[in-house]
């Protein structure tokens, strides 16, 4: 059992990524389980995310930080969505958690 568990704790990943407050709040109040990100990065079901909350106002972070673990994965392209040619390149991840 013990061998099983070094394993799946070897096979995830932990990916720190950057968090508005409104956002960071409704994750943290259970109303907002899903995130949308460009897809320039590596995630995969069972990595842990952990939503860093940033200040847009004074550029820095606050401290606060959410640890998920990453349940559903889905990668998709979009035709427009403000960045469409980076978009087009590299997907979207809609991250339920």
């Amino acid at each position: 059992m013990l061998q099983v568990k070094i394993k799946f704790l070897k096979s995830m990943s932990i990916i720190k990524k950057k968090t508005w407050p409104e956002h960071f709040n409704l994750v943290k109040n259970g109303k907002k389980r899903i995130d949308i990100r460009l897809a320039d990065f590596k995630i995969k079901e069972d990595d842990v995310l952990i939503l860093q909350e940033w200040d847009p106002k004074n550029k820095r972070y606050t401290g606060r930080q959410l640890k998920k673990r990453v349940k559903y994965i889905l990668k998709f392209k979009l035709n427009d969505f403000g960045q469409k040619e980076k978009i087009e390149k590299k997907g979207i991840y809609i991250i339920q958690f």
